[in-house]
């Protein structure tokens, strides 16, 4: 009995150390008889960590020290504006065109202004007729209205140029040997004071401010005042009258 049991023992350890040999993990444990057990196991890395190192991964962010990213400063956004900066704009252009037309205004006034003595004088100078240095009344007036249309030129005494009061009563007078002093003030000493006025005769405000010509009919012709062409009207308040031819 004893050798069947050692015999047995012996066999045992032969299949464990055969098993062994061969490669196969194994554990067998056999006690009274009982029937032997073989177990196995394998490591595995574990989960949570491959899932922990692909979050590091996925966060990890590398910047370097000389990477330009931009910023704020080089974005190109074009300014607006208010509404009262567009309102003061549009006043400001609208001030702007207004005057650029009343300029353009002007200047087209100056160059019809100049077109028209320009015509005025050709007009004269081609249309007036010498009379005799000695005549009479009616003389001195049918002289004095070839003249009509000459601009009122300050201290004008020439048709080319333009008159003012008494440089064209000098001027007329002078055409029939009549020299007469500059200023209207000064005209009102020459030749004989009459209250009959007759055409052709030289009128003079009472205050020496002004100075024309009698044609008769309760009319004179003058050089009014700057913007006025020499021109006929009626009598427009009270004169001293002189008699010079």
């Amino acid at each position: 009995m004893k050798k069947t049991r050692k015999y047995v023992s012996m066999m045992a350890a032969a299949t464990i150390c055969g098993m062994l040999s061969i490669g196969i993990p194994a554990v067998a444990q056999a006690s009274d008889g009982s029937e032997a057990v073989v177990t196995s196991s394998r490591s595995f890395t574990p989960g949570s960590k491959v899932r922990a190192d692909l979050l590091t991964e996925s966060t990890a962010t590398t910047v370097e020290k000389d990477s330009s990213w931009g910023g704020i400063e080089s974005l190109n956004v074009p300014a607006t504006k208010s509404q009262a900066e567009k309102d003061a704009e549009a006043r400001e252009q609208q001030a702007q065109e207004q005057a650029q037309a009343a300029a353009s205004r002007r200047q087209s006034a100056q160059q019809v202004s100049r077109s028209a003595a320009r015509a005025a004088r050709a007009s004269t100078t081609s249309t007036v007729v010498d009379a005799p240095v000695s005549g009479t009344g009616a003389d001195v007036v049918n002289y004095a209205l070839q003249f009509q249309g000459i601009p009122y030129v300050y201290g004008g005494t020439d048709p080319a140029t333009g008159f003012d009061c008494s440089g064209f009563t000098q001027y007329v007078f002078a055409h029939f040997g009549v020299s007469l002093p500059r200023t209207a003030d000064a005209q009102r000493s020459v030749g004989v004071p009459v209250t009959d006025p007759a055409p052709g005769d030289l009128l003079v405000t009472s205050d020496g401010s002004h100075v024309g010509i009698y044609v008769g009919g309760g009319r004179m012709i003058h050089a009014p005042r700057p913007g006025r062409t020499v021109t006929v009207q009626k009598l427009y308040r009270d004169f001293e009258y002189r008699r010079l031819v």
